[in-house]
């Protein structure tokens, strides 16, 4: 199974889709990243995602996890039209303790979860091409000033969200 997570950007954050394999008894494995160019239309960005979801192994073998926080709702409207052969789930991400109501995720949570997954070493990273850039900002995750859920990665953090997301989608599943 595929799990792919989608974090949505256009003027100043970049959109960002990262892929992960899930094996029931091996963890995950980062398949797959990219980090779209600054100001990437949403419809772009969904005709990417729509190309990456019906590549190689992944047709009708993949859940999307997609933020839906901000200008996510409208895309997430695309993406479902799009008919992406995934299952699909709208995440809100809040910046609370905790998410608020269904649908919803802390950012504490979702990175909570992804130091988890690093440190079990339940989570590998594949030969990628933007691998380098991906470490990077796994590196430079820190709570910014102490406050909860005041996490990111230095100036973007785009490729540790979409990796988070796709985590969580997998977590959600079981895996």
């Amino acid at each position: 199974m595929y799990f792919l997570g989608l974090d949505l950007g256009q003027k100043r954050d970049y959109s960002a889709v990262v892929v992960v394999e899930g094996r029931a008894f091996s963890g995950l494995v980062v398949r797959y990243a990219e980090r779209m160019p600054l100001g990437t239309s949403y419809p772009r960005v969904v005709e990417r995602v729509r190309e990456i979801a019906g590549s190689g192994e992944l047709p009708g073998n993949c859940a999307l996890a997609v933020d839906a926080t901000g200008v996510g709702a409208p895309v997430v409207d695309m993406l479902r039209a799009a008919r992406l052969g995934c299952d699909l789930s709208a995440v809100v991400i809040t910046g609370g303790e905790r998410g608020v109501g269904k649908g919803s995720v802390a950012k504490r949570d979702l990175m909570g979860e992804l130091r988890v997954l690093l440190e079990q070493g339940r989570l590998k990273i594949g030969s990628l091409r933007e691998g380098p850039r991906l470490v990077r900002e796994l590196a430079d995750v820190r709570e910014w000033d102490g406050r909860v859920g005041s996490y990111g990665a230095g100036k973007h953090d785009d490729l540790v969200i979409a990796l988070a997301l796709a985590c969580w989608r997998a977590k959600r599943r079981g895996i």
